[in-house]
């Protein structure tokens, strides 16, 4: 396995593994493509040798907001989501990283409080499947 930084080649291969693990919250291929090789943008995919998992994390000042961290599931709990994390962020400049989460997503939230995050804030009902989104943030510096 290998998380190298992703390319416009890698579209196909996010799109399909994005729409698989979000449904209806999944990014357009248009949001996938701009995601991927954006300015301020940060993408990296981990392949064996196809796209097993990605992150994406877009920069803005002081700030990074991680975008997605997503591992096709019959390949999570071996720390691939870990490594993936930290090469997005690897060469941040930025003080602190910001990411919202569902709610009710109990492994995500349980993985982003062992990697460090805190809850900062909760935004109401902002999934379409009704559900809140959890605002955490972990300091980089």
């Amino acid at each position: 396995m290998r998380i190298r930084p992703a390319t416009a080649e890698d579209v196909a291969a996010v799109l399909e593994l994005d729409r698989r693990l979000f449904g209806s919250d999944a990014w357009s291929e248009q949001s996938v493509r701009e995601e991927l090789t954006g300015p301020r943008r940060s993408a990296v995919v981990a392949c064996d040798p196809a796209v097993l998992g990605y992150a994406v994390t877009a920069s803005a000042g002081d700030v990074v907001d991680l975008q997605r961290v997503a591992v096709r599931p019959e390949h999570r709990r071996r720390g691939l989501a870990h490594e993936l994390l930290a090469a997005a962020l690897e060469h941040s400049e930025a003080d602190r990283v910001l990411l919202e989460v569902a709610g009710v997503n109990a492994p995500a939230l349980a993985f982003y409080a062992a990697e460090g995050f805190t809850e900062v804030h909760r935004r109401q009902r902002y999934y379409r499947d009704g559900s809140d989104a959890v605002v955490m943030e972990r300091a980089l510096r």
